[in-house]
């Protein structure tokens, strides 16, 4: 992988944990091979390797991606049992 796109790339993501889930999951989807989801999103991809092909593409601002909210966990309240 280009040490530059995976610098550029962190910028825009943030957190490395989420850009190797993408880079990962977007490389899979261009090994796939037929359908549109499977092209890359960029032009001249020349010699670029497919991680490099899905960095240049965050990097680019062609792929997006959503990161859900933390809900907060709360433990359930025991009811008390009226006696009878």
């Amino acid at each position: 992988m280009n040490a530059e796109l995976v610098k550029k790339a962190l910028e825009i993501v943030g957190n490395g944990n989420i850009l190797v889930n993408l880079i990962s999951r977007r490389v899979r989807q261009l090994n796939s091979g037929g359908g549109t989801i499977s092209r890359p999103m960029v032009l001249n991809t020349g010699n670029l390797g497919m991680a490099d092909i899905a960095l240049l593409e965050i990097v680019e601002g062609k792929m997006g991606w959503d990161i859900p909210e933390l809900l907060a966990v709360t433990r359930p309240v025991r009811r008390k049992l009226k006696k009878h």
